[in-house]
């Protein structure tokens, strides 16, 4: 695991190939079909070279969560990948899709499409204030917890709250999950400044190798969460002609550092600060594993 641009699907192959095994992907937005330039989906000789498990394996179109990314993550295991192997690697840079198969994630209640486009329209009409005073009365509990910055957990815990007549929180007991398997994490990272240079480079490599049209392509799915993605919705912005194209490269760029600096702060808490530069510590990596005898 490690921020986006830090070589993990490179040295997660390395690894599969030599324990003679297979990865599973935990990259949230590599598991739609639809979505392929923008999120980085590892090229075809790594696929072909090493079985993979989740990658493009459902549609934008469907609903999908860490929960139901837990179940299925589960069941590859024991169902699968356990009966004719002794090891799995899982490979990726999505922090809560990570945490459901290491600690669990507590269960939620099926969708209700009708809600959840209802909650939508009224968030872009209203806006968010008057939907946090209505958490807020529905769950103060959650309401002193959640990011109210994020629009999104907010929505998502309104439509939980309406949906049962219950408090979101009532659902989310924090509760770890005992697994029965071991797990040994591998942070990657680079300095900052050569992680930077690694992201920008990356975005224009995406935009030489047609993400604008691909963008355009799920023009008609922008309203949907998978497409609300750093890559995708700056191009939505340039081709809903509120910014330029220039712009809209540059804001992917920035958005993407800013993520990444999510995700290492998150990732810090996960591993004790103990990283592994891709480029300089391989040997350390296979001998943490014990693939250097």
């Amino acid at each position: 695991m490690g921020p986006t641009a830090s070589g993990k699907t490179d040295l997660s192959v390395k690894i599969a190939q030599q324990l003679e095994t297979e990865i599973i992907s935990s990259d949230s937005r590599q598991i739609f079909r639809e979505m392929t330039i923008g999120t980085a989906v590892p090229e075809k000789h790594y696929l072909e070279t090493v079985k993979h498990h989740l990658i493009q394996t459902h549609s934008v179109t469907e609903y999908y969560n860490a929960y139901m990314y837990e179940q299925e993550v589960l069941n590859i295991l024991e169902n699968d990948i356990f009966k004719r192997h002794d090891t799995a690697v899982m490979c990726g840079g999505s922090m809560m899709y990570i945490d459901a198969v290491c600690n669990g994630i507590d269960f939620a209640p099926d969708r209700d499409e009708n809600l959840r486009n209802e909650l939508w329209k009224r968030f872009e009409t209203e806006g968010i204030d008057q939907m946090k005073e209505e958490l807020k009365r529905l769950d103060p509990k959650y309401y002193e917890e959640c990011d109210l910055k994020n629009h999104t957990r907010i929505i998502k815990a309104l439509e939980v709250c309406i949906q049962t007549g219950k408090p979101y929180s009532s659902f989310r007991t924090g509760i770890k999950k005992e697994r029965n398997f071991e797990i040994i994490k591998i942070g990657l990272n680079y300095p900052r400044q050569i992680l930077h240079e690694r992201i920008n480079k990356r975005v224009d490599i995406m935009m030489e190798n047609g993400l604008l049209d691909e963008v355009k392509s799920l023009q008609k799915y922008q309203h949907l969460m998978p497409l609300n993605t750093v890559g995708y919705r700056e191009l939505f912005d340039y081709l809903n002609n509120k910014t330029d194209l220039e712009t809209a490269v540059e804001l992917i760029k920035r958005n993407t550092r800013r993520y990444a600096k999510k995700q290492i702060t998150w990732f810090n808490k996960t591993i004790d600060n103990q990283w592994f530069n891709p480029s300089t510590d391989e040997e350390k990596i296979m001998e943490k594993l014990d693939l250097i005898k």
